[in-house]
């Protein structure tokens, strides 16, 4: 079984940072001509596979655009969820679970465990009822090969006063954020991969938008973890700025891009990933040379 951290590391190389999103929400499905239905969710989610298929390595459903209709609605989140995968690309679920227990044991089993309907590769959770909570769910994608994407450091202003603030936790720096302790909470779980140079199987959410010194999010919180970056095109930063947001960090940044990219149409579509993809190679190329 080959680890998520090395499957990714390969997808990024091959394919390049760009993220696609599948968020069929209600606007874009009108835009698309198809209906506000699970059937309209399904083809807009296959149409969407079908482009990014061999030229992205990366696709993030959004769930909660497929599960507002229901269990027809999660039928046609499976549907393309196994598409994607057989497609070979790699599937971040983007289900924001967060609970204890064996109930979040049972998300986890839900998205991450091999054969499961719902089976991604990644899903992203959320560490606000603390980042032990996750625990259980880190070993069991380690297990299976899956990765979590943890958030840390969202794009939504409506964050930064959370995730800024001080914590008071026994287990907590003098001084150290929400946002750094979540990150340092989990970052356990690659210190091996870090040691190695690799990436590991538990991810951050950070936003390309953010200010990470603000917000206290330390360099040593994120050696070896897969970041998950929104922010990218329609929320204002550019493609071709990655290297200089992330810096160092630059190398293990998903670019996640969805309005900038579906609001192209199903005629445009194809042709607003090799744009994306071109910034990010040309910004890369300027880079090195």
């Amino acid at each position: 079984m080959t680890a998520f951290g090395e499957r990714l590391s390969g997808a990024l190389e091959e394919h390049g940072a760009l993220c696609v999103g599948i968020d069929p929400h209600a606007a874009l499905l009108a835009d698309w001509g198809l209906p506000a239905s699970a059937a309209g969710v399904r083809e807009f989610g296959l149409r969407v596979v079908d482009a990014a298929r061999g030229r992205v390595g990366v696709v993030k459903p959004q769930v909660a655009f497929f599960e507002r209709y229901g269990s027809a609605g999660f039928a046609a989140l499976e549907e393309v969820q196994a598409a994607a995968r057989d497609a070979g690309l790699i599937v971040i679920a983007d289900a924001k679970r967060g609970d204890i227990g064996s109930t979040m044991d049972g998300y986890a089993a839900a998205w991450l465990e091999p054969g499961a309907p719902l089976e991604a590769d990644a899903v992203t959770v959320s560490p606000y009822l603390g980042p032990g909570s996750l625990r259980g769910a880190i070993a069991g994608a380690a297990r299976a090969g899956k990765g979590v994407f943890v958030l840390a450091a969202t794009s939504n202003p409506e964050a930064y006063g959370l995730q800024s603030a001080e914590v008071t936790a026994v287990d907590a720096r003098r001084g150290q954020t929400v946002a750094d302790w979540v990150a340092s909470g989990v970052g356990w779980a690659n210190r091996s991969a870090a040691d190695a140079g690799t990436l590991g199987h538990v991810g951050l959410v950070v936003g390309a938008t953010v200010d990470r010194g603000e917000l206290g999010l330390a360099d040593e919180s994120l050696r070896g973890a897969p970041i998950l970056a929104p922010g990218f095109g329609a929320q204002g930063v550019a493609l071709g700025d990655l290297r200089s947001v992330f810096g160092a960090h630059a190398g293990q940044v998903i670019a996640s891009a969805s309005r900038s990219v579906l609001t192209a149409g199903p005629d445009g579509i194809v042709g607003a990933i090799d744009a994306h993809r071109r910034e990010l190679a040309e910004a890369e190329e300027e880079t090195r040379g």
